[in-house]
């Protein structure tokens, strides 16, 4: 089976059932793909599957046939992602870690769709994802910063 990713094809031995996001990581090295609950409820495996936001641990790869995955690998190669990551870096904004390449997935992409997003918006692209370790206030700060909102 064949996988676009991130722009590139890539040639995969998996079962046509396996789950995305042991494919991405195992096989095509995306490591910004987490594992996270398994149940498509915390956010640690988004990518985006033709612009949609998708959780890969709910999408089999033969659901991904002849579809373009972007994984944040793809949107830093391209520097889509920069602004999103930066700030996330710039203002220290997770303590482990383990939940920001999807949380920055999610907020590059409402980046690309909405020119001047809302707090409210902001904070409705981010109910999808959960921070274990508590560092959600501190996310929002830097997603503010990042996408020009005040009172961040």
């Amino acid at each position: 089976m064949t996988l676009q990713v991130n722009g590139e094809e890539h040639s995969v031995r998996s079962h046509p059932r396996a789950a995305l996001l042991w494919v991405l990581r195992d096989e095509i090295g995306c490591s910004s793909v987490k594992y996270g609950c398994g149940a498509g409820q915390c956010g640690a495996c988004r990518v985006v599957i033709d612009g949609t936001l998708s959780y890969s641990c709910l999408v089999t790869v033969a659901e991904t046939d002849g579809r373009e995955v972007r994984t944040l690998e793809g949107y830093i190669a391209d520097g889509t992602a920069d602004p999103i990551v930066d700030a996330l870096l710039a203002l220290d904004a997770g303590q482990c870690g383990y939940c920001l390449p999807g949380i920055a997935i999610t907020l590059t992409l409402l980046r690309e769709r909405t020119a001047a997003p809302t707090r409210a918006e902001l904070m409705r692209s981010l109910d999808d994802h959960l921070c274990r370790c508590g560092a959600h206030s501190r996310i929002v700060s830097a997603a503010c910063s990042a996408l020009g909102i005040g009172d961040g």
